[in-house]
């Protein structure tokens, strides 16, 4: 699918069809990403939006989407290639029963051997045209394989020692994501056009809720936000991210839910905190506390 993208408004429009609300400046920065072919480098809290994106952006595009999961670790051959040393073996094994050796030394670290690993499936032509990379979660590695990627993107190019170079025939549409557990180096955020992806507005996250949950009443969808946006300026551990507000509107409509209670509140507050010290936080009193701050906060002024 071919899709023009000539203004700022297109790009939320394609977005807002993927049901991603997507505000005016990172609208502006996704843009700019896909006109100049710049990797986008996307950094905030968990749970804000950052890798839905990247999905948002393929759909829309009609690309597809290859997630590198990052983990404390990673390396270079586990980003690009692996060969497949089982299937190896059992080519010697038949080679030396009786089969053709020479044949087997000249395929054994071929094509037909080789697993292919999220950055070099990026290299690869694709149907509809380079696909959506999304490296997420960047903070997660270290610093030798940040300088490797910082080479990869600068060419859009890998070498394999036993095939040569394979370089990108169009460049990919390159997503970053940190959730700022570490600072990444600044030569690879310089490669980049940089977004910090914030908490919504009270607005904006209603917008997000209605996209998301359509089946939520305003009212339930109205308290909803007011609540977890009051849970954000408390001392907790993990603060909720729009995902957790997303979450937990969805169990409370398979709840029949239609206003908030403390009661229910306790009930399914495992949806929006993820650690039990901020559960047990907000047990009792201080949930009341807060549904009524938050439901002060909706009050006409």
């Amino acid at each position: 699918m071919t899709r023009t993208i000539a203004a700022i408004d297109d790009v939320q429009q394609m977005l807002a069809e993927q049901s991603y609300v997507c505000g005016r400046a990172l609208a502006t920065v996704t843009f700019l990403a896909l006109r100049l072919g710049r990797p986008l480098f996307l950094e905030g809290e968990a749970g804000t939006g950052k890798t839905e994106i990247a999905k948002a952006i393929a759909a829309a595009l009609g690309r597809r989407l290859i997630r590198l999961q990052c983990y404390e670790g990673l390396d270079a051959a586990s980003a690009v290639y692996e060969w497949n040393f089982a299937a190896q073996m059992i080519a010697i094994r038949t080679a030396e029963s009786g089969g053709d050796i020479d044949q087997m030394r000249t395929n054994l670290f071929g094509p037909d051997y080789l697993i292919e690993r999220p950055l070099l499936q990026a290299m690869r032509p694709q149907p509809g045209g380079a696909p959506v990379l999304l490296i997420d979660e960047i903070d997660r590695t270290d610093e030798p394989f940040e300088a490797f990627l910082l080479e990869a993107l600068s060419d859009f190019q890998v070498t394999i020692p036993e095939l040569g170079t394979i370089k990108a025939p169009e460049p990919p549409i390159v997503i970053l994501t940190s959730n700022r557990t570490r600072e990444v180096h600044d030569a690879l955020k310089r490669r980049c056009l940089y977004h910090w992806v914030d908490y919504p507005t009270f607005d904006r996250e209603i917008e997000i809720l209605h996209a998301r949950a359509p089946e939520a009443s305003d009212t339930l969808s109205r308290e909803v936000v007011a609540f977890v946006q009051r849970l954000r300026t408390e001392d907790l551990f993990k603060k909720p991210g729009v995902a957790e507000t997303i979450d937990w509107a969805k169990c409370l409509l398979a709840l029949d839910v239609l206003t908030l209670s403390p009661e229910v509140i306790a009930d399914t507050l495992g949806a929006v905190l993820k650690y039990q010290d901020d559960i047990a936080r907000l047990q009792g009193l201080e949930t009341k506390r807060l549904l009524d701050e938050a439901r002060r906060s909706l009050e006409p002024a």
